[in-house]
């Protein structure tokens, strides 16, 4: 980037981070010892669990609604497909900024994650097999009902998000490399972004399932693919279409993109309650799957690991402690 895009891009993720500031305080940044010592790697995890909806996907709810409802003040209201973490983002924004919120889960969403849509104000709507056909059928009721439609990739919400970046990078320093997960997308291409603005050398390595693999068949092809299915019991990371714009950024600013499986995922939740004793959802988990699978490259390096949410699926999460006690 040229300098004066930089500069640009540095103002606009001010701007976004005060719109975060009104309505939470940024989360933390810790470097855990027996984390340290299992990976054999000085790790920093970003412990975006601990924010109002237990997600970093807030931060961009936040952004987007506010400029939103500053550009169309009578807007009526907005709808969006999720998985649970983006649409908990547009329910607590839009109770904040007095909207109506429709949020579209796909059948077997995680009652947990559909509860806590519905406590926050929005109305649930459950239709389709998987987030795909959800999001298709969100842009048709869009239309029939009147409501702006908030797809799962847009530069609002990579602003806002992106602000979890800036907020680590500032706590941790400097970092050799950061793994994190994909879903749709924001959630790499704002460390990719805000790496870029402040001119790191950061390596940046996206984490996807095994059973959800579009991400990484895209960055290995350099093009996108799409996937049939997306089977992998962290939702938020159960892909099968990549979104055009995230996976450019992506191609161009990620070292590589890894697949790891489900029991590494169900590994990972485990190891981060048994050595910090945090509560981490399946998605947040394949970052810390990832470093555990490729510690042997990363050892004496200081690593950054984005601990994305901590909403688990009760069964899940029962699995694992299951798993634990059974020195699994």
């Amino acid at each position: 980037m040229k300098s004066g895009t930089l500069n640009a891009t540095i103002m606009e993720l001010e701007a976004s981070r005060a719109i975060v500031y009104r309505h939470m305080r940024p989360t933390e940044s810790f470097s855990w010892p027996l984390l340290s010592q299992r990976t054999g790697c000085t790790v920093w995890i970003k412990h975006e669990n601990h924010t109002p909806v237990g997600a970093f996907k807030v931060r961009g709810g936040l952004v987007y609604l506010t400029g939103l409802k500053a550009t169309q003040p009578d807007l009526k209201g907005v709808i969006s497909a999720t998985r649970g973490n983006h649409g908990q983002s547009l329910a607590f924004a839009a109770k904040r900024l007095g909207l109506q919120a429709v949020i579209v889960v796909p059948e077997g969403n995680s009652p947990d994650k559909n509860r806590s849509i519905q406590a926050l104000g929005a109305e649930l709507i459950v239709h389709g097999v998987d987030f795909q056909a959800a999001l298709e059928y969100t842009q048709k009721l869009a239309e029939e009902r009147g409501l702006f439609m908030i797809g799962p990739f847009e530069k609002p919400l990579l602003r806002g998000v992106a602000t979890y970046a800036l907020e680590f990078f500032e706590q941790a320093g400097n970092l050799d490399a950061i793994y994190v997960p994909i879903g749709m997308g924001s959630g790499i291409c704002g460390l990719i972004t805000v790496r870029d603005a402040l001119g790191l050398k950061t390596e940046i390595i996206g984490v996807v399932a095994e059973g959800a693999p579009a991400y990484a068949l895209s960055f290995e092809k350099g093009e996108v693919v799409s996937t049939e299915k997306a089977e992998t019991i962290a939702d938020g990371v159960a892909c099968r279409v990549p979104s055009p714009e995230a996976f450019e950024i992506i191609k161009n600013g990620a070292a590589r993109v890894i697949r790891v499986s489900d029991d590494q995922i169900m590994e990972a939740m485990g190891v981060y309650f048994t050595d910090t004793h945090n509560l981490c959802e399946g998605a947040a988990a394949t970052p810390l799957a990832g470093l555990l699978k490729e510690k042997d490259l990363q050892v004496g390096r200081k690593i950054g690991l984005i601990l994305s949410g901590g909403n688990a699926d009760r069964d899940t999460y029962a699995e694992v402690l299951k798993r634990i006690g059974d020195g699994a």
